[in-house]
């Protein structure tokens, strides 16, 4: 079974369905109110598992009731929980508003999910992983898991998120073999390297990659969408899980769009992407 090591946010989710977005000097009405655990590196890793691959946390949480509630949350999900740090002060909530049309707003609360520094990742962790993801997180603390990761042979797929073109992730884009990212965040990294893969995730269009093998896509799946949260993260952990059972560049694109469409198709940021479901939905829809 694979290892790949996932760094980056471990959150509390608090998810407000409304009857629409808050436009200003507006108003809407919550239908219901769910929380559960969050965050990017935290999505990834619960649907790895799900896609049989062993996956192993490195991020921080607080001392608080939120953080011990998404520990157990991860542990029934069987994550490895080793690179997981215990801070003093808060877990970083995400309060994230709902529509009926799946559509997402997010609201981010102050919390510790940033102190894991450099100098407190186990390289141990890093070197015996099959693969390495890093998600946004510290630009210095995601510079220092990559240059580990290269320095023992392990592959570093990497998804700075939204915050892209906020921070410095310069080093992390430099190393990486394979970048995800949405439109907006491939525009900011540019052209990659010859050496790179660039995956860009879009939406209900489906995906790209583009590498010095060539350009690949795939259309994606119509699904109802409920809640689009997730839907990224979902996306990276069917993508990395195929290609590390040896899928080529269109297959893996293809298991991606599946796991990102069964995001969009529930509820919550956390995602069952089991290979059954998996299969089910392509077997249905097509697209293998």
């Amino acid at each position: 079974m694979p290892r790949v090591l996932c760094a980056g946010h471990v959150n509390w989710d608090v998810t407000l369905r409304v009857d629409r977005l808050p436009q200003p000097d507006g108003e809407s009405a919550v239908r219901n109110t769910r929380q559960g655990g969050g965050g990017s590196a935290a999505n990834v890793a619960v649907g790895l598992v799900g896609l049989d691959c062993a996956a192993t946390l490195v991020g921080s949480i607080g001392d608080d009731e939120h953080g011990l509630l998404a520990r157990r949350d991860l542990e029934r999900a069987d994550v490895d929980l080793a690179g997981v740090v215990t801070a003093d002060g808060v877990t970083t909530t995400k309060y994230l508003l709902v529509d009926d049309k799946g559509q997402v707003a997010v609201l981010g609360s102050a919390g510790v999910n940033e102190a894991l520094g450099p100098d407190d990742v186990d390289p141990a962790l890093v070197e015996t992983a099959d693969h390495v993801h890093l998600t946004a997180q510290r630009p210095e603390t995601a510079a220092r898991i990559a240059e580990l990761a290269v320095e023992a042979g392990v592959p570093v797929s990497a998804d700075p998120g939204r915050r892209i073109t906020d921070r410095d992730f310069s080093r992390v884009i430099e190393l990486a073999d394979v970048l995800l990212c949405n439109r907006i965040e491939a525009e900011a990294v540019g052209d990659p390297a010859p050496d790179q893969t660039l995956v860009t995730k879009l939406g209900p269009d489906g995906s790209r990659l583009e590498s010095a093998d060539g350009t690949y896509s795939h259309p994606g799946f119509d699904v109802e969408a409920v809640d689009t949260t997730g839907a990224g993260d979902a996306f990276a952990a069917g993508f990395i899980a195929a290609r590390l059972q040896g899928d080529g560049p269109e297959r893996a694109l293809a298991v991606g769009n599946a796991c990102g469409a069964l995001a969009v198709a529930t509820e919550g940021s956390k995602t069952d992407c089991s290979w059954e479901l998996v299969a089910s939905l392509v077997d249905e829809r097509g697209g293998f």
